[in-house]
């Protein structure tokens, strides 16, 4: 109560966008081995996989523009 300091709200938002970042990555690495591990090809599944990459890269986008410091890798995203 006394004496702890508060986040103030862009830490906060911050710490959340960190978190969506890790979890589109991991989606989009599980929907990229699914798509690797069917032998027929099929649009839904390549609309998922693309769907779950197009997510990533918002995300991780948006945490490059905010300048966020955190456990991102540049090396994730392939461009």
């Amino acid at each position: 109560m006394f004496g702890k300091k508060k986040k103030n709200l862009k830490e906060v938002f911050d710490e959340k966008l960190l978190n969506a970042v890790d979890l589109a990555a991991s989606e989009w690495e599980q929907a990229k081995q699914t798509q690797a591990a069917v032998r027929e090809e099929d649009s839904e599944l390549n609309a998922q996989t693309n769907l779950a990459e197009a997510k990533y890269t918002l995300l991780y986008m948006e945490a490059r523009k905010r300048k966020v410091k955190g456990h991102l890798q540049s090396s994730i995203i392939e461009h």
